[in-house]
């Protein structure tokens, strides 16, 4: 089991606890899902594109990735729908805590001037979107590999019924927010 999982067992439960009064454990906001999504433009010259984001995906998250295809037809952008334009990964148990561990303390401190991620980016509804301009922070990318620097979205999805629930949660998780 990781050590994410195990900490949010035990010293995670106990400070929401505290923090929000809850009278029952199963009420303490907790982690759903992790979705990983890279939006590739390029890819309606060039389907080569699209197989390289794919693979620095599967290689970040260590999970299969699945592509995307356009819901609609946008002339001004040149895509028709059902073409092919971008990949992401849903992660969920194990491998969701893991990311989430190397996205704190390996990635995010790699960020060229980094003061923390933004504190306002909830939607209202306890789940947080945090966008990433270049893959290259994460250490399974070698530099030399890459074709382009693209970047992703990672959408953390929570339990929790407030934003400021879910911020307190992701702050136990070590989420280097902006002070």
């Amino acid at each position: 089991m990781s050590r994410l999982k195990d900490q949010y067992k035990s010293e995670i439960v106990d400070a929401m606890t505290k923090k929000f009064g809850y009278k029952n454990i199963m009420e303490v906001p907790k982690i759903v899902k992790i979705v990983v999504n890279m939006g590739v433009g390029e890819a309606k010259e060039n389907a080569k594109v699209l197989d390289s984001a794919v693979s620095d995906l599967e290689t970040i998250t260590g999970q299969k990735a699945v592509t995307t295809k356009a819901k609609k037809a946008v002339a001004n952008f040149k895509i028709r729908e059902g073409m092919p334009i971008g990949c992401k990964v849903t992660l969920r148990g194990e491998k969701m805590y893991e990311f989430l561990d190397r996205l704190v303390n390996l990635a995010l401190p790699r960020v060229r001037d980094f003061h923390g991620v933004n504190a306002n980016s909830f939607d209202g509804r306890g789940n947080y979107a945090l966008g990433i301009k270049e893959q290259l922070i994460f250490p399974e990318i070698e530099y030399d590999k890459i074709d382009k620097v693209r970047g992703m979205d990672i959408i953390v999805v929570t339990t929790a019924k407030t934003d400021e629930e879910a911020r307190e949660l992701l702050r136990l998780f070590n989420m280097p927010f902006q002070k």
